[in-house]
């Protein structure tokens, strides 16, 4: 058995990991609370697509791949597989636009929550233990079953407490705590996750796939773009207060307008 280390630049990716985890979320929640407003479905929809985005992708994705920098093993080189990387970029927005989608579009329900969160849930681990799948390395990967297992398990709570965060969550304070819970909930099932991951084999280089740090300057180019145009769309925007103060605003200056009969 080769030696695993998952922190091979000390404690830099990790946080780097977190960051990406916590900004995603916090956009994340930002974009899905425009949604609270009276507005056309597809309106609605689109900002919980773009928080989706901004969760699974920034949040969650991003966060993955960071923390797996971080991951080598002695003697033994990793690449990735492109297009499997790609399609589990994909997976986390997808499955949390799903839970995202059943819980802010048909009133808040417990058993929406509930399978909200499992959908979500497990797809995100799917997602995870796809981009260990999409790994290239001359050696074969081994899981523990009880890691795995607690993985999924906390993928699954994490991602019904951001659901339920995602309903609940208002102002910026609450946003803002929020995004930092949502953070360690997605490195905690990260890190749980690969602390049941062992490599055997020989030394060597893989056939094929590419090296992480050939994949970086998309990574960070297209998980720092996205944040930076989300957070511009976002503040753009008016939040779920103001639209409500303005709406309060409006409605008075028409009835000071309304002509008064004698």
């Amino acid at each position: 058995m080769l030696d695993v280390h998952h922190f091979t630049y000390g404690a830099v990716t990790p946080l780097i990991s977190y960051a990406a985890a916590v900004s995603g979320s916090a956009c994340g929640l930002s974009a899905v609370s425009r949604s609270r407003v009276d507005a056309p479905w597809h309106v609605r929809s689109a900002w919980l697509w773009l928080g989706a985005a901004a969760i699974g992708g920034t949040g969650i994705w991003v966060m993955h791949f960071v923390a797996m920098l971080g991951f080598t093993v002695t003697g033994m080189p990793i690449h990735y597989d492109v297009p499997l990387t790609i399609v589990s970029a994909l997976v986390a927005v997808v499955v949390v636009s799903v839970g995202l989608h059943l819980v802010m579009m048909f009133g808040y329900r417990p058993l929406l929550l509930v399978v909200g969160g499992s959908v979500a849930g497990l797809g995100v681990a799917g997602m995870h233990y796809m981009g260990m799948a999409a790994m290239r390395m001359h050696g074969t990967v081994h899981y523990s079953a009880v890691s795995v297992v607690l993985a999924v398990l906390i993928a699954v709570a994490a991602a019904t407490a951001a659901l339920w965060l995602c309903v609940h969550a208002r102002g910026g304070l609450s946003m803002t705590v929020s995004a930092l819970v949502m953070g360690v909930a997605v490195a905690g099932m990260h890190y749980t996750g690969m602390w049941g991951v062992s490599v055997t084999g020989q030394p060597g280089a893989p056939d094929g796939g590419v090296p992480m740090l050939d994949l970086l300057g998309a990574l960070l180019l297209g998980g720092g773009g996205s944040v930076v145009l989300l957070v511009f769309v976002v503040v753009g925007s008016r939040t779920e207060s103001e639209r409500q103060r303005h709406e309060a605003f409006r409605d008075r200056m028409a009835r000071e307008t309304v002509p008064v009969r004698r």
